[in-house]
This record gives C-alpha cells, structure tokens and sequence, in this order.
C-alpha cells in the first residue's frame, strides 16, 4: 500500500485500509471512546493486543483510538487531513526504524508524509505537536538476573544478534534484533522474551480459551479449532478478532512470526480440547523475517513426530498465505475445519462400531 500512500493524484486503490474506511473508523470510535487522540500503530512496532500505554506515558496520553496498519508508511497525506477535520487534535505514530522496516521503505516515507503534513499544518495554525512520531520497533526482552548462560539463544538467532560471552551472560546486539521471537522459545527460563509476546501471556490466554472451546462445543459447533497465525500473513481476520473467536468453530492467536510458533504451545491447544490446531504464514519468498525459515521447519518436524505418536499428525497443518490474495485466508480455514470435521466423524463411527 506505500505507492497508494506516496501517488500524488490518489490514482492508485487499494483492497483495504483504504482513506475513506479508516476514517469511518475513526469517526465511529471518536465517539464511542470519546477521545480526540489517534495512534496509529506499525505490525512491526506494536503489540498484538495494542496495549502501548507505557510507551504513550510520555506524551501524557490515556486514552485514544488504537489504528493498528501493516505499515504507517500506507497512509497519504490526505488521511491525517482528513483526521484532523473530523474532530481529532492529536496523532501519535508508532513506527519502526528506518533500518528496521519490514516493508523496506515505509517507515521512510512515512516520517516524509509527516514533515509534508506539519509543514501544510504550520500553514493553518495548528500546534507543532499535533502530529508526533515514535519509533519503537519489536526487539526481544532480555531480562540478566533470569538468564542462566545455557547459550540456547545464541545458538538459535538466526540474525546473529546475540554474541555469546565466556563466564557471563549473552550480549544482545538490539539494532541486529528483527524480533521474529525464535530465542524466546529456546529460552528455558524466560529470561528472553519479545514485547507483546510473552510466554506467560500467551499461556494464560490459551488456557482461557479451554472455556471457549467448552462454550462452543456445548452450543453444538464442532469441530474447534485453533489458528496460529503470523501477523504478516493475514489482515483482516487479526484484526477483527485479536486473541479471541473467529467465527463458530475457530479461534486465532497472533504470532509474531513463523519463527515464533511454539511447538509446546499447540500441544497445550490439543490438550485444552481443541479439534485441530492450524497455522498460518507467510511462504519462503514473503517472509518478513528472511532468516531462520530452517529453524522454523525443524521446530514443525519435531513437533510432528510429537503428534504422530499422539495419533494426532492428521489434525496439525501449516498453511502458507497472503494478504495480497483476497479470500485466501477463509478458504483455506474453512477446507481445514471441513476436513478435521470428516475426521471426527470417521473416529465416531468407528467408536459406534466397536461398541
């Protein structure tokens, strides 16, 4: 979306976070979260969940309209504009580094778009802080007095930015860190993590699922599945539902990455009673991370023979997706919980006939 946000005739369209639905957006929730403060917040630079609140403390701001976009790089002149004349008396943009974009140059035209925006705002009287950009790009948490030197972490970065030291604890290089979240699961002690990412988070949110699953199965929808999803491989249904139902018959968690799939994790959703447990990402050539697919692959073999020997390989599939292709997303969900449907049924009749 940079070249709809960068044609200086508007000639370009795109297929969603288009201008005139992002400001029917902001309108609606102007309203409901009466607040006049927009943030409008990078994939790459903001949690799953939005909460950046200590991050905005500086700017002494509470409450606001979250806008969570792929990249703030998409967004033209004319949506801020159009922003400030609905109603709003403050934007907040949350960004990566210019080094750090997952989209190779959004962030810079973004940080362009916004000195074309205060300049035109200069013009007409506003406040030169009416429009304020962070950059905070997701990095890995390390917390030293947790880390027991086990050297797991250096071993498994796949951007080499954790350097191993004798007799201490590993150095981490940040600038390196593209927080694609791989050390976090080798981590035994939790003493490395990625913001928004956390292990214990994670847990207790798949463990709140056990009563959704319960609730639907009770209601009558079966098969449930879980869906893992990189948050580079699917828009809409993340944003629609973060962390929570999609639909009847699935609920999806955001990862951060394929790298980020953590194999123990889908086994906790087979033993929370969930059906099937999917995951959606990018394929090898749209990997935003571009590093330690291999890792990835070996993490999904493992956990395989795991679940072959649980009688449960059938009921696990990786699905590689994109954005860029409309409707992809839905039709592969849906073939994967028609097909663990036919699963359980063929388990049923051979139950009903044993008995």
């Amino acid at each position: 979306g940079i070249c709809a946000a960068v044609c200086p005739e508007y000639n370009i369209e795109i297929a969603y976070y288009d201008t005139e639905r992002l400001i029917d957006y902001v309108r609606s929730q102007k309203e409901a979260l009466a607040t006049e403060t927009l943030v409008l917040m990078c994939r790459g630079s903001s949690p799953q969940t939005c909460d950046i609140l200590d991050l905005l403390q500086e700017q002494n701001v509470r409450t606001f309209i979250p806008l969570r976009m792929p990249c703030v790089g998409r967004v033209p002149v004319e949506f801020y504009l159009q922003a400030f004349n609905c109603g709003i008396k403050k934007i907040i943009t949350v960004q990566c580094d210019e080094a750090f974009c997952r989209m190779k140059r959004g962030s810079e035209v973004s940080s362009k778009n916004l000195t074309r925006l205060q300049d035109l705002l200069k013009e007409v009287g506003l406040e030169d802080d009416s429009v304020v950009s962070i950059k905070h790009p997701h990095k890995a948490v390390y917390i030293t007095d947790k880390c027991v030197g086990c050297d797991k972490c250096g071993f498994i970065c796949p951007y080499n930015a954790i350097t191993l030291e004798p007799l201490a604890t590993p150095q981490v290089n940040f600038e390196e860190c593209k927080g694609c979240g791989a050390c976090a699961l080798v981590c035994p002690h939790l003493a490395i993590q990625l913001e928004g990412f956390e292990y214990e988070p994670s847990l207790s949110a798949l463990q709140k699922f056990t009563g959704i699953v319960d609730q639907k199965k009770a209601a009558g929808f079966s098969p449930v599945v879980l869906v893992f999803c990189c948050q580079w491989a699917e828009f809409s249904a993340l944003d629609t539902c973060i962390g929570g139902p999609l639909g009847e018959k699935a609920v999806i968690v955001e990862i951060p990455c394929f790298n980020g799939l953590d194999p123990v994790q889908v086994l906790n959703a087979f033993d929370s009673g969930f059906d099937g447990v999917c995951a959606f990402i990018c394929s090898d050539d749209d990997c935003k991370s571009g590093e330690g697919r291999g890792i990835s692959y070996n993490n999904v073999k493992v956990l395989n023979r795991v679940l072959k020997a649980q009688n449960r390989a059938d009921r696990f599939e990786v699905c590689n997706t994109s954005p860029r292709n409309l409707g992809e997303f839905t039709s592969l969900l849906e073939s994967f919980i028609e097909r663990i449907g036919s699963l359980l049924k063929e388990v049923q009749q051979g139950e009903d006939n044993h008995v």
